[in-house]
């Protein structure tokens, strides 16, 4: 059933009723860990927190160390017990970000831009009937589940193979669905100020999943977990449950270790995040069910996700972390770095490079421990060839079989942006509305 008001209407109230529980003490100022990198360091949390809730409250243009405060927040929750009042720091933050895109966006065509990057990346990594899987929308039918992979996952489309794997492992009855034509639509809302679009491509989401009548909806992208579990609760009601597909392995735990038939002898550190720590909880228990796999440690970083929408909103403390994260594997001699979502993935991938430990996903460690094959790992390979003419060589077979054709020029200039996911900062330009007018006839 589509919801009985607009989503601009739903935003705005949640905004209301959040700014007038927020009493501006500060105390999720001072316990923002990306307060020290920006103009809002020497200044009071009081005051860094009050032009938000008044922006919210009555739109009052927010001071440049509020505003900075709202562009630099990484989703990490720190502020969340923090609160007196029990309310959602973060999701104040996210309607002020949203509030603040409509009146002046710095990514205006970020979807456009992303979803062009997206179809380029798994043409490059997947041989047609993988791209289909991922990227065409599967007719509605019954069934128990829908593994929703949101948008930006299917750039590292090998740990989404992998954790259907342990899904038909454990004859889960589901569906995929995925890819820009099933985004959850936080593109649109919070980054582009283009709400009525926000609230279409959201509701024709979650159409279609009704469409498969679900009991639950297995999620795997952590901006899709706060965007349609945490931004826009309430906003329509659904007739399934929405949770991480860790949360839904660990509840059938006992069926996982079952299906654990070998060892994995590695010594790991595993990589998580604040955020959502839940998940990076569930897949620890995951992990310390595999025989022969020695976690040497835990290194929970602030931000709800590496990338873009998480840690990347602050590079200078994100810069701090990741290189405390790498240090950390060497100090334990582990020969193994475990890496939680995609955005992860694909920032850490290229640090195999050094030569002393490799990079995997927790989800390649589990389809070894039950007796699988992980799915090929085209994104690192690329990562760690870091050469573009033999990068163009390899993957325009995959391309072309996917039925896309790209100047072998044109992609060793644009393609280390578009596997940066450069999109996120302003740029590919080479895949915005301009270039495609600029190459008509």
């Amino acid at each position: 059933m589509l919801p009985a008001r607009p989503l601009a209407d739903f935003l705005n109230a949640e905004a209301a009723q959040l700014a007038e529980a927020c009493t501006r003490c500060g105390k999720c100022v001072e316990v923002c860990p990306v307060v020290p990198f920006g103009p809002m360091a020497p200044v009071p949390p009081q005051d860094v927190v009050e032009p938000v809730a008044a922006f919210l409250a009555e739109g009052r243009p927010m001071s440049e160390a509020a505003g900075a405060w709202t562009a630099a927040c990484n989703g990490c929750g720190a502020c969340l017990p923090a609160c007196p009042e029990a309310i959602n720091p973060r999701k104040m933050l996210m309607l002020a970000a949203a509030k603040q895109s409509r009146i002046s966006s710095k990514t205006p065509e970020l979807f456009r831009r992303m979803s062009r990057s997206i179809k380029i990346m798994i043409a490059m990594q997947l041989v047609p009937q993988e791209f289909a899987k991922l990227f065409v929308p599967a007719r509605p039918r019954e069934a128990a589940m829908v593994f929703y992979l949101g948008c930006n996952a299917l750039r590292t489309p090998h740990l989404l193979f992998n954790t259907m794997f342990v899904l038909d492992a454990l004859d889960v009855d589901y569906e995929v669905v995925g890819g820009p034509s099933s985004c959850c639509g936080v593109i649109s809302t919070k980054w582009e100020g283009a709400v009525s679009t926000g609230q279409r491509v959201t509701n024709n989401t979650i159409s279609q999943f009704e469409g498969f009548n679900p009991e639950k909806v297995l999620n795997w992208c952590p901006t899709c977990q706060l965007h349609l579990g945490e931004t826009l609760d309430g906003y329509r009601k659904t007739s399934f449950s929405f949770d991480h597909v860790t949360a839904y392995l660990v509840s059938r735990f006992d069926d996982v270790k079952r299906l654990i038939v070998g060892p994995v002898a590695r010594r790991a550190v595993l990589h998580i995040h604040a955020g959502c720590i839940e998940v990076g909880h569930a897949v620890e228990r995951l992990l310390r069910a595999v025989p022969g796999l020695d976690l040497a440690d835990m290194v929970v970083e602030s931000g709800y996700t590496c990338g873009g929408s998480g840690c990347s909103r602050s590079p200078e403390l994100a810069a701090i972390e990741h290189a405390a994260l790498l240090d950390r594997v060497r100090e334990t001699g582990a020969d193994t770095l475990v890496t939680l979502y995609h955005g992860c993935h694909a920032i850490f991938a290229g640090a195999e490079g050094e030569g002393t430990f490799e990079v995997l996903n927790f989800t390649d460690i589990l389809v070894e421990a039950m007796g699988g094959i992980p799915h090929q790992d085209m994104l690192k390979r690329y990562r760690l060839l870091d050469d573009w003419e033999m990068i163009v060589t390899e993957a325009q077979p995959y391309l072309r079989a996917n039925g896309i054709e790209i100047d072998d020029d044109w992609l060793k200039r644009h393609g280390p942006d578009i596997l940066a996911s450069a999109e996120f900062k302003g740029g590919l330009d080479c895949l915005g509305v301009a270039a495609a007018r600029a190459q008509r006839p």
